[in-house]
């Protein structure tokens, strides 16, 4: 596998507080929040694009506590914030737009959970014709069963799936 880091974006779906607190599997939500931190760091370095994802509970005045970013993934220069209100990042969120205008033709997905805002995002991207990679232990699922089948049976159906130490070593 292969790709241009300046032509790749990685994808960081739903890291916020409440939801990396909360218990899921197989991989703890802090545990994924540092390797995700670990390959925005290194794929901003190497000159690629790095998409945050926060998700926002529609007709509601105001989101619940622990709704912005983890402190380890703020926003950062060159970064692209999507605010999304259904479940994948690309629906009513301009994020293709962005992500052509940056010459993106590879997208890295990570972040929670699995089975949801990252598989419903990765299927939308894959339907706009980018490339997915898949770092299946910067992800994590509710249950470890569900992310275990998902990196297994499903997932690879959409794009490649790697480790993150494999994708660091790429990067480097």
């Amino acid at each position: 596998m292969t790709f241009v880091a300046a032509r790749t974006a990685l994808i960081a779906v739903d890291l916020m507080p409440r939801l990396v607190d909360q218990d899921m599997g197989p991989h703890r939500g802090a545990d994924v929040v540092a390797r995700t931190a670990e390959l925005a760091a290194a794929l901003r370095t190497a000159g690629g694009t790095v998409v945050l994802v926060r998700v926002e509970r529609p007709n509601v005045t105001e989101q619940p506590p622990g709704s912005g970013f983890v402190p380890e993934l703020q926003p950062q220069a060159g970064d692209v914030v999507v605010v999304k209100r259904t479940i994948g990042a690309f629906y009513g969120t301009g994020l293709d737009a962005e992500l052509r205008e940056r010459g993106v033709d590879t997208v890295i997905m990570a972040g929670l959970a699995t089975t949801m805002g990252v598989e419903s995002t990765a299927r939308a991207a894959a339907d706009h014709g980018f490339e997915v990679i898949f770092a299946a232990d910067a992800m994590s699922g509710v249950t470890a069963t569900e992310h275990d089948h998902a990196v297994t049976v499903i997932l690879p159906r959409f794009g490649a799936v790697h480790d993150t130490k494999h994708l660091l070593a790429v990067l480097g």
